[in-house]
């Protein structure tokens, strides 16, 4: 008996530009492991725009700090020309971290790190996350992609839509907590959400998954140009009105109650569904913490993480929003959370800072007993406990 041979899949095809003959050869050794993934490599932008010339890739892997062209005035020229999902793979020091955040604004999907020593060893260690990387690059839309592109300009003035209150307000401590998670596509995803929130709003705490070392460069270009505090979180800081609290790359974020205020624990610890920080440990720590007292609100990244923590803020009656699938880049974590039947509500992206206030309002005035003992009553364990 004959069976009927399968086609096979299309390989992803990757270009990796860096001027290190070392990076380029681990990346090829790494990423080649993989069968769906095929692998070329340019040692600095001008080769790689002449290559792409002949043979145009599906995913970018680039450095910024390069001879003749640096990265980001190559991202630049590919998003103009023909956009095309890319990853900046670049060392942990503040120039190049900075430099990396505006290549995330520019239209760069996500960012993984360079070492300064060790660069086999390092890559080595990190080869899951650069992979995923990858297949979550080539896994966007090429619409996703368009929208990502179409956000604004990083020095354009705060959004004024959703803006009730312009005037200075004291940081006090904050009733009702929303907590946010993100992957790929959420820098972006964030600031429109951030940039809504008036002065007198929530106190949120955030998990972006991101390298340790870009994350407090992250909250600091958020914070220039949102009108509420946005900072890296350390451990022990409170959650007040008013202010963003951004998970540190590379550590996990959980809610903790103490007796009149909210405040966040930055720790250690294994991976959590693949991620450290990881959007599951946060948003199981609020369902703790604060039961129906939180929102929770899942935006555009792949894969899983979030989805089982939305759904514990849902069993303790938090509300909780999930990103709509038009207005993601990657439709992944959302898409497994209402699944799951974890989401109050789906929402398009320009919708959502408006249905935070308008949710914590309502969670604030509504009463959590009930919530809370039936929190009390769950038996399963949660993630990253």
């Amino acid at each position: 008996m004959s069976l009927r041979a399968r086609s096979p899949r299309k390989p992803l095809r990757v270009l990796v530009v860096d001027d290190s003959a070392t990076v380029r050869q681990t990346m090829i050794s790494i990423l080649g492991r993989d069968e769906n993934i095929e692998v070329t490599t340019a040692a600095d932008p001008v080769f790689a725009l002449a290559k792409m010339e002949r043979d145009r890739p599906d995913v970018i892997v680039t450095d910024i700090e390069m001879p003749r062209m640096d990265g980001l005035a190559f991202l630049r020229r590919v998003m103009a020309r023909d956009p095309i999902p890319t990853i900046i793979c670049s060392a942990l020091n503040g120039t190049a971290a900075n430099a990396a955040i505006a290549a995330l604004e520019e239209g760069a999907v996500s960012v993984v790190t360079k070492p300064k020593l060790g660069v086999r060893d390092f890559l080595e260690d990190s080869a899951a996350a650069l992979v995923d990387a990858v297949r979550e690059a080539g896994a966007m839309r090429r619409v996703g992609l368009n929208r990502h592109l179409g956000r604004g300009p990083a020095n354009a003035a705060p959004r004024r839509d959703v803006v009730t209150d312009d005037s200075p307000s004291p940081r006090t401590a904050a009733q009702t907590v929303v907590v946010m998670g993100a992957s790929t596509g959420g820098t972006e995803a964030l600031r429109e959400i951030l940039e809504r929130m008036p002065v007198d709003c929530p106190g949120i705490v955030i998990v972006q998954h991101m390298p340790a070392g870009f994350t407090r460069a992250f909250a600091e270009r958020l914070n220039r140009v949102c009108r509420i505090e946005v900072k890296e979180a350390e451990d022990g800081d409170r959650v007040l009105h008013g202010r963003a609290l951004i998970a540190p790359g590379d550590r996990h974020l959980r809610l903790q109650r103490g007796a009149a205020h909210y405040r966040v624990e930055v720790s250690d610890g294994p991976l959590v569904s693949r991620h450290r920080p990881s959007v599951d440990v946060l948003f199981c720590s609020a369902a703790r913490s604060a039961g129906a007292n939180a929102v929770g609100v899942l935006l555009t990244g792949m894969g899983d993480d979030g989805a089982r923590g939305l759904l514990e803020l849902h069993d303790v009656c938090a509300p909780t929003i999930a990103q709509d699938e038009a207005t993601c880049v990657v439709f992944g974590m959302p898409r497994e959370a209402i699944a799951l039947g974890a989401a109050d509500e789906v929402a398009p992206l320009t919708d959502i800072a408006a249905r935070i206030l308008s949710r914590s309002r309502a969670a604030h005035e509504r009463p959590g007993a009930v919530a809370m003992r039936r929190f009390v009553e769950r038996s399963a364990p949660s993630p990253g406990d």
